[in-house]
C-alpha cells in the first residue's frame, strides 16, 4: 500500500545546480607569498607541543595515567659545575615509534671548533610516550663559558633530512 502511494507521486526535480566558471589550477595552489619558510635554527616546532631547556627533570604521573616528564627549574643559563643540561619536551600524537636526538656544538666557546659536535644524546619514543628529555653532559668538566646550540633530529639516524631545529644555551663565566 505504501509503495503504489508513493509510486503515485509526481517526480520530483532536483534542484539544478548553478554550472561553476573553469578555475586555473594556481587558484587552488598555496601562493607563494603566503608560504612562510620553516626555520631550522629556530626551536624545533610541528610535532613538538614543547620543548625548553631545564636544569634537570621530574617525573609525574600524568591525566591518562602515563610518565610525565616535566622540567625543573626551566632555564637558557647554566653554571659552569652544571652536571648536565636537560632538553625536556612535550610531544603531539604520533601513531609509531622514532627517536630523538640532540646533538651538541659549541657555537661561541673559546678553544673549541664550532663545527665538532661535542655532545650527542638520543632518547627513543614510544607510541605511547607524550614527553621525554635529552641530557648533555659536559665535554670536560667543567663547562667551558660560552655559547652552545643543540640541533634536534627526529627519525632513525641522524641525517641532513632529519634536522628539526636548533635550541641555544648559555654557560656563564664563572661568579657570573
Amino acid at each position: 500500500m505504501v509503495v503504489i502511494a508513493l509510486l503515485a507521486l509526481p517526480a520530483l526535480k532536483a534542484a539544478e545546480l548553478p554550472i561553476t566558471k573553469n578555475s586555473p589550477i594556481p587558484d587552488f595552489q598555496n601562493r607563494t607569498q603566503d608560504v612562510v619558510p620553516y626555520d631550522f635554527d629556530a626551536p624545533p616546532q610541528g610535532l613538538f607541543r614543547a620543548i625548553t631547556m631545564a636544569e634537570g627533570f621530574d617525573e609525574e604521573l600524568g591525566f591518562h595515567r602515563t610518565h610525565e616528564i616535566v622540567p625543573v627549574k626551566p632555564t637558557d643559563r647554566f653554571r659552569p659545575d652544571a652536571p648536565a643540561v636537560f632538553i625536556v619536551f612535550n610531544l603531539h600524537q604520533h601513531y609509531q615509534g622514532f627517536q630523538v636526538f640532540g646533538l651538541c656544538f659549541p657555537e661561541a666557546v673559546d678553544g673549541l671548533d664550532p663545527t665538532k659536535a661535542i655532545g650527542q644524546d638520543a632518547m627513543h619514543i614510544a607510541l605511547e610516550d607524550d614527553s621525554g628529555y635529552l641530557k648533555l653532559s659536559p665535554p670536560q668538566s667543567p663547562w667551558k663559558p660560552g655559547r652552545y646550540k643543540v640541533e634536534i633530529h627526529v627519525g632513525e639516524q641522524i641525517n641532513e633530512m632529519s634536522l628539526m631545529g636548533t635550541m641555544r644555551f648559555t654557560i656563564a663565566a664563572a661568579g657570573k
